[in-house]
C-alpha cells in the first residue's frame, strides 16, 4: 500500500484530488495539508511514502521549501510536485529541493496513479512540457540563469525593488544588484524592465 499525503492551499482542489485517489487499489490517501509547515509535521509524524505537492501555498513556507525539510527528515517520503506552475525557476527550485518528479495539475488523472506509483519507487517522474524545459536547459547553457539569479529575477517580476528582494533572500542589496548585472549580461538586456520581459519569454519566470 502507497500512502500519500496530499499538500494543496485551496481545498477544492483536494477534494478533487481525494475523489480521484479513492478506492484506488495500492494507493491510500492518509491526510492532507494546506501549508507547507503543516506538511512536514505531518510528512514526519505519519512518515506517508509520497507527499503530492503544490508548491505555491499561500502564507508561510512554499512546497520547495516544504519539499526540502521533507526530504531532510530521517525518513523521508518521496515528494511529487502536481502543480499549475510551470517556469524554469518553479522547476528548478523543486527539484534542487529533492523533488522525485514534476507533474502539472493538467495532468489526464489515468497519469496520476501510475505516476505516484513511480515516484515512490524513487523514479523520476516528469511532465512533457517540464522534460522539454530541463532539455533546453541542458542544451543551451550560455542562456541559462542560475537558481539564484532565477530567484532574484522572479522577485523582480513580482515587484520588488533591490532592497526588498535583499530582505526576501536573507542577502545584501549589492548581492542582489550583483545579480541582475549577471542577468542582464547573460540575457542581453540593460535595464530590469527588459529581464523581465526576456526572462518571460523563456519561461524563466512566471
Amino acid at each position: 500500500m502507497i500512502r500519500v499525503l496530499l499538500v494543496d492551499d485551496h481545498p477544492i482542489v483536494r477534494t478533487g484530488l481525494r475523489t480521484a485517489l479513492d478506492g484506488v487499489d495500492g494507493v491510500e490517501l492518509i491526510a492532507e495539508a494546506a501549508t507547507g509547515e503543516q506538511a512536514v509535521v505531518l510528512a514526519e509524524r505519519l512518515r506517508p511514502d509520497v507527499v503530492l505537492m503544490d508548491l505555491q501555498l499561500g502564507p508561510g513556507i512554499g512546497g520547495a521549501e516544504a519539499t526540502r525539510r521533507i526530504r531532510a527528515l530521517p525518513e523521508p517520503a518521496r515528494v511529487l510536485v502536481l502543480t499549475t506552475y510551470d517556469s524554469e525557476a518553479d522547476i528548478l527550485a523543486a527539484i534542487e529541493a529533492g523533488a522525485t518528479g514534476y507533474l502539472l495539475k493538467d495532468t489526464d488523472p489515468a497519469t496520476l496513479v501510475p505516476a505516484i506509483r513511480t515516484a515512490a519507487r524513487g523514479e523520476t517522474v516528469l511532465a512533457p512540457h517540464v522534460a522539454s524545459r530541463l532539455v533546453a536547459r541542458v542544451r543551451t547553457p550560455a542562456v541559462s540563469l542560475t537558481r539564484r539569479e532565477i530567484e532574484v529575477l522572479q522577485l523582480v517580476a513580482d515587484g520588488h525593488s533591490n532592497k526588498s528582494a535583499a530582505r526576501a533572500l536573507f542577502v545584501t542589496e549589492a548581492t542582489v544588484k550583483s545579480h541582475l548585472v549577471q542577468v542582464f549580461t547573460k540575457l542581453s538586456v540593460d535595464s530590469r524592465i527588459a529581464a523581465v520581459s526576456a526572462a518571460r519569454l523563456r519561461g524563466l519566470v512566471r
